[in-house]
C-alpha cells in the first residue's frame, strides 16, 4: 500500500486555552485533488497552517511522503516540496509581479528562475501583461493568480490553497478554478480549503467536512455534493 503524501493523524490544535482542531485524521495521496469544506471559523486554515508548524499540534503527527513534520521548519518543509498559496493573497504590495514571483524561488534556488517565469505568463496571461506593475496595482482575482503562480515557482509537490475564491467575483472565480483544473489535469496535487463548497467539491476526487475543528464526512466530490447534510448547509439546499 503506497504511502499518503500527506497525512493527518488525530491531530489537535490549541490557541491558549482555546481548541481549534480536535482528533482530525485525513489524508491526501500523491496526484489527487483533496478539498476541505466547512464555514468560517470551523478550523481549516488553522489545519492548513499546522503543516508550517505556525501554530504546532498540541497532539497527533503530520507526516509529509511518510516523515513526520510535525515539528520541523517551516523552511524545511517548503524545501520538501510543499508550497502553499495563503488566505487573503498577501503579495509583497510594493514589489512587482515578477519579482514577487522570483520570491517564490526562495526554497529551492534561482537555477530554473527563466523557465518557470515563462510558463506562469503561460498559464497567467493576466501576470505577462503586469510583469512590471506593482502588485498593489493589481486587481483581487490578480492577485490571487499571482499568490498561486508564486507558489508553484517552487516547483512543489503539493500545492496547499487556501480560501482562493475568497471575496473574488463570480467570474474571477470560474477563471481560478478553471486554472486549478489545468493543474490538477497536469498532475499536480491539490490540497484545498475552501468556503464554497460548489466549486472545491466539483474539481475534487474527494473531499472532507469539517464543523467546529473536526472531520464530520468525507467521501468522493461527487458523494458530497450530492449529500443532504452538505446541500443544506452548503449548497444553500440545491
Amino acid at each position: 500500500m503506497s504511502v499518503p503524501l500527506l497525512e493527518f493523524r488525530a491531530v489537535d490544535l490549541h490557541y491558549g486555552p482555546i481548541q481549534a482542531l480536535r482528533q482530525v485524521s485525513l489524508h491526501v495521496d500523491e496526484g489527487e485533488t483533496v478539498s476541505l469544506i466547512g464555514a468560517n471559523g470551523a478550523g481549516k486554515s488553522s489545519l492548513l497552517m499546522s503543516i508550517f508548524g505556525q501554530p504546532r499540534p498540541s497532539a497527533g503527527q503530520i507526516l509529509y511522503r511518510g516523515e513526520d513534520i510535525t515539528r520541523k521548519s517551516a523552511h524545511h518543509v517548503a524545501s520538501s516540496g510543499v508550497a502553499q498559496s495563503p488566505e487573503g493573497r498577501r503579495v509583497f504590495p510594493d514589489m512587482s509581479v515578477e519579482e514577487n514571483l522570483l520570491m517564490g524561488t526562495i526554497p529551492i534556488g534561482m537555477a530554473h528562475a527563466d523557465e518557470d517565469l515563462g510558463r506562469m505568463f503561460e498559464l497567467f496571461p493576466r501576470l505577462r501583461e503586469r510583469r512590471n506593475q506593482r502588485a498593489m496595482t493589481l486587481s483581487g482575482g490578480e492577485q490571487q493568480m499571482l499568490a498561486i503562480a508564486r507558489a508553484l515557482m517552487s516547483r512543489p509537490k503539493l500545492l496547499l490553497l487556501d480560501e482562493p475564491s475568497l471575496g473574488l467575483a463570480p467570474i474571477v472565480v470560474r477563471q481560478i478554478f478553471q486554472i486549478l483544473r489545468e493543474l490538477a489535469s497536469g498532475g499536480m496535487t491539490l490540497f484545498l480549503v475552501e468556503q464554497n463548497a460548489n466549486h472545491a467539491l466539483r474539481l475534487s476526487d474527494r473531499g472532507y467536512v469539517m464543523v467546529n475543528g473536526q472531520i464530520r464526512l468525507s467521501g468522493s466530490g461527487e458523494e458530497l455534493l450530492g449529500d443532504p447534510e452538505v446541500r443544506s448547509a452548503y449548497l444553500g439546499g440545491h
